[in-house]
Order: C-alpha cells, then structure tokens, then sequence
C-alpha cells in the first residue's frame, strides 16, 4: 500500500507504472464514485496492465484515506487531486472520473487545463440530482446509518441480473458501501447538493469520452447525453447490460473502450 501527506491529510493510492517506455505511457488517474473506494478499478486495471501508467486514489473521507474537514466541496476535492498530481510530478494525464469522481474531473479541467490531455467522463454529469435530494439522504444516513440506504443504492448501482444471491461479488460490495466512513460520504453528499458544472462542461476543450451503462439507475443515458451535448466534440458511448458502475459490471468492454480513446488522443 502507498500513502502520501496531501493538504494536512493522508490518501491512501496505487501507482504502477507501464512496463516498456514507461516515461512516455499515458497515466491514467481513476477517480473512484461515491461510497466506493479505489478497489473498483481493480478488474480494469487487470485490462490495462502494461500498456499504460495507472494511478488510482481513495479520495478524501473514502477508503483508507483521512476524512479531513468536513463538509467539502467539489473543487476541494479537485483541490486534492491537484496537489496528488504535482506531488507526484504527473502532468497531461487522462482523468477517468466516475460519478462524482466526474465532476472532480470536470473541476480540475477547470482549475488546471495544463494537467489534462483528455477526459472520461463515466456514469456522470454537469449536475447530479438536486440540493434537497441530497440533503434528504444525509439525513437518512444520520438517523439509521448507511445499511438504511443500501438496496436502494445497489438498484442505481447494479443490473438485476448482477444483483443475485449466489454472487459472491455483489455481496463485497455491498460490504464496500456499508463500511465506508459516514462522515465522508455524507460530506461528499453535500458536495454533490452544491455542484453545478454546467458552464464549465462548456469550456472543455481536451478529447473528452462521456460513458454510461444503459441501465443506469444514477446518472441514466439521458443526463449523460445531456452533459456530452454541452462539452465541444465530445464523443458519447452507452455500454450493454451495466449500471452505474460498468468498471464492475463489465470491466472489459469498459477496458477496451477507453483505451482506444486514449489510443486515438
């Protein structure tokens, strides 16, 4: 495990590097979704081994990371991200952002064009969801804790056809979701009921990939669609038989997709 000392916090994160030429492979840095942590990019991972630098982080209040101040903002987070990146002297990456890691994304485009050479904007929006829906969850997870919210949860996140009792899998990440600490998740709930990115979506001028699964229960293909209209020449894709969480559910067509859009960068 590695861990670095970012803006008075510790992030806990994983960077491999590709294996020929690794000071010229693309580094693709994966900004994990709401009450997951950084372990969802494991299947990918697997996919892309090799071929390109892979840098994947547990944002701030998730996983092994500290949860910080409370509550945030999505440019704190991008904040965060920002300072990981120039630890780590990385710069023209691809920022591959999944649900609220896609709107960090879009917030440090915004703040640091020069750090990004192409986005992938996965199962995610110019704004997700409103202020009062937000704040209705926070308060149901004070009250009764994350398990009160799980199966709703995991009917945005998951196919019926993933959500089954035999698989072992589903079961883990159940696990991950209710393990993650509250206070981070309820903080980046109240993140979520501030952002709106839609002028900035506007100004993005790098390739930019916007992926959804076609079952998406979260950030359905019709808001993501909405979001790709708003971004100049970005290119829009809808997986099969995948949620909120394709990188999960199908994580080699999710795999093969985006590296041939970075192939084509």
């Amino acid at each position: 495990m590695q861990f670095i000392r970012l803006n008075n916090q510790t992030t806990h994160y994983a960077f491999e590097k590709s294996g020929a030429a690794a000071d010229s492979a693309p580094v693709i840095v994966f900004i994990n979704s709401l009450g997951t942590d950084m372990r969802i990019w494991d299947d990918v991972k697997t996919q892309l081994k090799g071929e390109f630098s892979l840098l994947t982080y547990d944002k701030r209040g998730h996983g092994l990371s500290d949860a910080g101040t409370t509550p945030y903002t999505i440019d704190e987070l991008a904040d965060d991200l920002i300072a990981f990146l120039e630890a780590l002297t990385l710069e023209r990456v691809i920022l591959c952002g999944l649900s609220v890691g896609g709107l960090i994304a879009q917030a440090l485009f915004a703040k640091k064009p020069e750090l990004v050479a192409g986005l992938i904007l996965s199962n995610t929006a110019h704004k997700i969801g409103t202020a009062e829906m937000w704040r209705t969850r926070i308060d149901a997870i004070c009250q009764n804790g994350l398990s009160s919210i799980l199966a709703p949860t995991m009917e945005r996140w998951f196919t019926p056809a993933y959500r089954v009792p035999d698989n072992a899998a589903f079961a883990a990440y159940c696990n991950m979701f209710t393990r993650q600490p509250v206070d981070g998740y309820t903080a980046t709930c109240e993140a979520l009921a501030q952002a709106d990115y839609t002028a900035q979506a506007q100004q993005i001028c790098v390739p930019t990939l916007c992926l959804v699964g076609d079952q998406d229960g979260a950030t359905p293909p019709a808001l993501v669609q909405e979001m790709a209209d708003l971004i100049p020449a970005a290119e829009f894709i809808m997986l099969e038989k995948c949620g909120h969480i394709p990188c999960v559910e199908q994580p080699q067509i999710f795999s093969q997709t985006i590296a041939k859009f970075i192939k084509n960068i």
